[in-house]
């Protein structure tokens, strides 16, 4: 099979994880009535999309992935334009501050590890430091909710952030770990 073809394979096959984490592994946590969010693993999946397919084709499974989830699920729906934006964002962070780590070219184990644990730090750090500030602006000015609901919503949020954060800077590498040696083919 062709490389790009692989690629694109792999691709959609994340954009289903991506969905699949998201929909049915979240725990909903309403904040005001009307607006929720959630504890979840799925950036941990966008993560692990931009290290094994790289920052673009990563970046889009977990954008397309996670925004389908918002746009399915009512209690998100008005939130999928800032997803798509955020999640390709931290796959953006996550790929290329492991191709500067040289991930894809460590050989030992602790090496891997080590570049995927800072390379997920950065990637969930830019998530809990922006997530909320955009996700602010974004329901302050796009949704036209008033300054003082969407204040509450950013404090609950980026708590929810943070942990989420954590979380999944654990579980991206712990998968990674799993997976490298299996995607090694289609680096070449």
């Amino acid at each position: 099979m062709d490389n790009k073809l692989k690629k694109l394979t792999y691709t959609v096959m994340f954009i289903a994880v991506n969905y699949v984490v998201f929909t049915y592994g979240k725990i909903n946590i309403v904040i005001t009535a009307g607006h929720s969010t959630a504890i979840h693993v799925a950036n941990a999946v966008v993560v692990l999309s931009s290290w094994l397919l790289g920052p673009l084709y990563g970046g889009i499974a977990g954008a397309v992935g996670l925004s389908l989830a918002d746009l399915l699920d009512p209690r998100y729906i008005t939130s999928a334009p800032k997803t798509f934006i955020m999640k390709f964002m931290i796959a953006l962070v996550a790929g290329y501050t492991a191709k500067k780590l040289k991930l894809r070219e460590k050989t030992e184990r602790k090496d891997v590890a080590k570049a995927a644990i800072i390379s997920s730090l950065c990637a969930m750090g830019f998530n809990v430091i922006v997530d909320p500030i955009f996700g602010y602006f974004y329901k302050k000015f796009i949704l036209r909710i008033p300054a003082e609901a969407a204040s509450i919503i950013l404090t609950w949020s980026a708590g929810v952030t943070a942990l989420n954060g954590a979380v999944c800077t654990v579980v991206s590498v712990l998968l990674y770990l799993a997976l490298y040696k299996s995607f090694r083919a289609l680096y070449k």
